[in-house]
């Protein structure tokens, strides 16, 4: 017999959920690097990476061509602001200098190479998405940021403003007559400037007004603003000024978010028109979905049933050419040259990486990874797009992870235990992207579906609006339809099926827990328990998201009774485990804290993990850890089976005794 890469020792005999795998949870917590921001300046690419060694704060890189990356901003300086809570967009590079926003204090700081950080702004304010106004502009030096005023809380103001360099400042307020703005974007001769703005109830995917509006003088007072695009039913994002002044930005008018151009003269026009998503829920500033080469071209992202690709389009004749690339995620595109654009890619077996794309060839070069690869490619199960019916004729999607492990086999005639994990938002979007949570459990013998319920984005305004007046009720049955349709069709074993989120995904948790026997156990991520709750203490972009998904308040107030799991404590029946953030302003510890007590008193099982100094999403090694560690723990002494790994003790109060 010719030997194959297959031989080696024959895969050791052990029940689902029991199997070693060589992705640790202290791998995976302190190996877990993320990159985002990413500009190209100069040549030069810049971007932040987390750093776990550092407690998960945020340094800011650079990368010359030929040249490893270097860190630009100081050792346990954390760039990272806090506008909309969720930041993006935290640094500007200007010349030699970087402004980017430091965590602790929000201020702006000027770094110049080769020197130290000084503040450029007073405290009480927040800045992101900054950016200078061009060296052709007749005006003085600065910069046009998105502002959150924190001076007179709980009165929180967003404004568009312009900071004088180098002096700083608090800025001058150039618009301030709505709820939101974002996307501050000057035009290559300095006289226009665009931006987006929205209010309150709407949410940036729901409807925003792309504004125009006239610079002259610093200090001198602006014309009214004309919005050119958007309105209450169309949400438009990304304006990008060309070289010639035409304005590009993508909206959903088409019930897509495609790309259109609009001249001085004219009215917009759909450049490739298609059923794709060609941008993101914009919960983070900065996001960049294309990138203008000059010359009449340009390079689009765009989505398609929950999958990422590249395209070359030409602006003018309306045609594109589909890269053919092995990624499955793209974010942050930039310009490096007209032949050349820069991209934070996803690959559904590796870590994600920053690439050089030649726009000519399609060929993709690596320059930077987040991180090492945690697993073999062997041992990665890659995602299964999903597409499955749901209750009222629906259908949903999902992407669905076998277990996977080379080393080992279950015993025969059995099944894996499953996790349906819910991703936040809940306008939000689960990818096919390789994510080491998810191989963190296949690599153990769970099999693992990660639900794009109705209300994720992706799939179009449509579906993005199908959780409007229904969070609670759509989410829930998409995520039992999925783990339903698993053990239908014999990949999941229907006595060991676990839901886990956190945020909106962990109320989803809760509610399925509390409504539906599907589930046998749950794992509750910072999740929402009282939504009355919520809506008074939450922070403002988000305090008047529960108008759309269940209704606006008082009128809505016996709804929002009706769908908050602290008010269906009869409906749960089977373990919980909680973690919450003691720090966290978007969901408060009091949500985790009221319903862990309530099931307590029940007696109900439950287990709960607070973190003192961590806020929203675990950012700290040990937290992660320890988090993963208790998660499977957790399973495995409700599934009835024996981790692998060396374990923390976990107590979970009113379990049974085993038999």
């Amino acid at each position: 017999m010719t030997a194959s890469a297959h031989d080696g020792p024959p895969p050791l005999i052990a029940p689902y959920g029991s199997w070693a795998s060589p992705l640790t949870a202290e791998a995976l917590g302190t190996g877990r690097v993320t990159l985002d921001d990413l500009r190209s300046v100069n040549g030069r690419l810049y971007w932040t990476e987390t750093q776990p060694s550092a407690g998960g704060i945020s340094a800011l890189f650079n990368l010359a061509p030929d040249t490893p990356a270097t860190q630009v901003s100081p050792a346990g300086i954390n760039v990272r602001t806090r506008v909309h809570e969720y930041g993006g967009a935290p640094y500007v590079i200007v010349g030699d200098t970087a402004y980017y926003s430091e965590f602790k204090d929000q201020r702006l700081h000027a770094l110049k190479t080769g020197g130290a950080p000084k503040p450029l702004t007073p405290p009480g304010y927040r800045y992101a998405d900054c950016t200078p106004m061009p060296a052709s502009a007749a005006s003085a030096p600065a910069l046009i940021c998105v502002r959150q005023d924190h001076t007179a809380p709980p009165h929180v103001r967003n404004a568009v403003v312009r900071l004088p360099l180098p002096d700083g400042g608090p800025g001058e307020v150039l618009y301030s007559d709505s709820d939101f703005v974002a996307y501050p974007r000057v035009s290559p001769d300095g006289r226009r400037l665009a931006f987006i703005s929205w209010n309150h109830p709407n949410m940036p995917w729901d409807g925003t007004e792309l504004k125009l509006v006239t610079l002259d003088g610093a200090g001198a007072p602006l014309p009214a603003p004309v919005t050119v695009a958007g309105g209450p039913a169309e949400s438009v994002l990304d304006p990008q000024w060309d070289a010639d002044g035409t304005l590009y930005f993508i909206s959903d008018r088409s019930g897509y978010w495609n790309l259109y151009s609009m001249r001085s003269t004219g009215s917009p026009h759909a450049v490739w028109p298609r059923p794709a998503e060609f941008a993101r829920s914009l919960w983070t500033l900065g996001q960049s979905n294309y990138a203008l080469l000059g010359r009449g071209r340009a390079v689009l992202r765009f989505g398609e049933q929950g999958v990422d690709k590249l395209a070359v389009v030409d602006l003018e004749q309306g045609t594109g050419r589909v890269l053919d690339l092995p990624y499955v995620e793209y974010t942050q595109l930039t310009r490096i040259d007209p032949g050349h654009v820069a991209a934070i890619a996803g690959s559904p077996d590796a870590p994600p990486a920053i690439l050089r794309i030649d726009v000519n060839t399609g060929n993709a070069q690596p320059l930077h990874r987040a991180g090492q690869a945690l697993l073999a490619c062997s041992s990665v199960s890659i995602a299964v797009p999903l597409h499955f019916p749901s209750a009222h004729g629906r259908m949903s999607h999902a992407f669905y992870y076998a277990p996977k492990n080379p080393a080992y086999q279950a015993p025969p005639a059995t099944l894996p235990p499953l996790i349906a994990f819910v991703h936040g938002g809940p306008t939000s979007q689960a990818s096919p992207a390789y994510a080491p949570r998810n191989q963190f459990w296949t690599s153990r013998g769970f099999a693992v579906v990660d639900v794009n319920y109705g209300g994720s984005a992706g799939y179009g305004r449509a579906y993005r609006q199908a959780l409007n007046g229904n969070w609670g009720i759509v989410d829930v049955e998409d995520v039992i339809a999925a783990a339903r349709y698993l053990v239908t069709t014999g990949r999941a074993d229907p006595a060991r099926t676990a839901i886990s989120g956190g945020s909106a995904g962990g109320y989803t948790v809760l509610v399925a827990l509390s409504t539906s026997d599907v589930f046998r156990a749950g794992a509750d991520y910072y999740g929402v328990s009282d939504m009355t709750a919520l809506a008074r203490d939450t922070h403002k972009f988000e305090s008047r998201y529960l108008d759309s998904l269940i209704g606006p308040l008082p009128q809505a107030q016996s709804v929002y009774a009706s769908r908050s799991p602290l008010n269906h404590l009869d409906g749960f029946k089977v373990p919980l485990i909680v973690f919450q953030g003691a720090e966290d302003p978007i969901v408060p510890p009091n949500q985790s804290a009221l319903i862990v007590e309530a099931l307590r008193a029940r007696g109900v099982p439950v287990a709960y993990l607070l973190y003192p100094g961590e806020s929203h999403g675990f950012r700290k090694p040990e937290n992660v850890i320890r988090s993963l560690q208790a998660e499977l723990s957790f399973y495995g002494q409700i599934f009835g089976f024996t981790p692998a790994d060396p374990l923390p003790p976990l107590a979970i109060d009113h379990l049974p005794a085993a038999s």
